[in-house]
């Protein structure tokens, strides 16, 4: 016996960011969308996000701050819904908000701020929530047809916005990449990115004796470079400039790391050596790093000597060590600790302008469970709220 079937226009599975974005959108044209989600609560990824207070959107979005296959995939969405358009919603519903560094935005109260706008946003648009509710079977016949512990649904269009493998604690899965696997829609190899760098323990330049120092460097690897703070941990390294640069690193690639960034470094050391000639170089060095660094990497030869008394050579030999300081991780946390997912649903299998299947008419894929990842920083909240927007606009 069939099974019988609710009607409606739009299911979207997924009510994080780009789920709740998208069914806000097709509500608004008058779509009749169902929005479902196996978690008890929406946008729990957007809860814990920036510290609670959600890094929602950044100033200086644009397409060369997201790393795909298709880099030129993700202009179409993001002009078409920019992160002035998310502030103006913002705005609109009273949110307070400040910028916290290099163009991040975050709520002054509450990431809790920013789910109940979305919330509110869906119930004004006729959107049906249902949430603690799986997914089993999808077939197309036409439509599709989605089954769940809530019942069968018979719908024209149907989005994916269940995100990638990241903190699986959250409820991660990799059930978008299924779906797009059942109808034939290619999906590339995926990694950890946004993710702190893990050294062997037998790797004499693990550094455990320095967990908890932090400073600000420059880190290079794979053509791409990020100055912001770092951090040692008892694992590796952490901090917003590993994070970033994590994204770019695959295995067995060195990654490079400037201890002193910054024009014009061999003018100040030689400035500390006339100011304090008697001092150490390892005093001199605790000027511009951590002291337990400073005493750290300064090597056992320059010990007992007074700055004024070491050449010009060695010491261009030290800054040189200290400003392309190589490493090779052993790997990274992986997903358990990472921020987001690179590499997913190709983007070449996809409409830039709609994100539907280009062979699947109907299918949609948003967010991260698609092969666009944006630098740490709210780029990636950008491009969930710019490519639920798009499918939302033709679902």
């Amino acid at each position: 016996m069939a099974v019988s079937a609710t009607k409606t226009d739009v299911i979207v599975i997924g009510a994080g960011a780009a789920g709740l974005m998208c069914a806000i959108s097709a509500g608004r044209r008058g779509r009749r969308v169902l929005l479902i989600d196996h978690a008890e609560k929406a946008g729990k990824k957007i809860l814990i996000s920036g510290g609670g207070r959600c890094n929602f959107t950044n100033l200086h979005t644009a397409p060369d701050r997201f790393i795909s296959a298709n880099r030129h995939f993700c202009i179409s969405a993001l002009r078409r819904y920019t992160q002035h358009d998310f502030i103006a919603l913002v705005r609109r519903h009273g949110i307070a908000f400040h910028e916290k560094k290099l163009g991040q935005l975050f709520c002054d109260d509450s990431a809790r701020d920013i789910v109940g706008m979305l919330l509110r946003e869906c119930e004004e648009a006729g959107v049906t929530l249902m949430l603690d509710t799986t997914v089993g079977r999808i077939e197309k016949d036409g439509g599709f047809r989605v089954e769940t512990s809530g019942g069968a649904f018979d719908t024209e269009s149907l989005v994916i916005a269940t995100g990638g493998l990241s903190i699986p604690k959250m409820g991660a899965t990799g059930f978008g990449y299924g779906v797009a696997k059942q109808f034939g829609v290619e999906v590339l190899p995926t990694r950890a990115g946004l993710v702190p760098f893990t050294f062997a323990d037998a790797d004499p330049r693990n550094f455990k004796d320095l967990a908890g120092v932090a400073f600000d460097a420059e880190v290079r690897c794979g053509g791409a470079s990020f100055s912001e703070a770092m951090l040692f941990t008892h694992r590796g390294l952490s901090g917003p400039a590993i994070l970033q640069i994590s994204s770019y690193w695959k295995d067995g690639m060195p990654v490079e790391i400037d201890m002193l960034p910054g024009a014009g470094i061999e003018d100040r050391l030689k400035g500390l050596v006339a100011e304090r000639p008697k001092a150490e170089v390892k005093t001199l060095l605790s000027d511009l790093l951590p002291r337990r660094l400073a005493l750290k990497v300064t090597p056992a030869s320059f010990d007992g000597r007074p700055a004024n008394r070491v050449p010009e050579r060695e010491w261009q030999s030290l800054t040189h060590d200290l400003r392309h300081w190589e490493i090779s991780p052993a790997g990274t946390e992986g997903y358990r600790t990472a921020e987001v997912t690179l590499g997913g649903v190709d983007t070449a299998a996809l409409s830039s302008k709609t994100m539907e299947a280009r062979a699947v008419p109907g299918l949609y894929f948003i967010g991260e469970v698609v092969d666009v990842t944006g630098w740490l920083g709210g780029y990636n909240f950008q491009w969930a709220w710019s490519s639920g927007y798009c499918a939302g606009q033709f679902a």
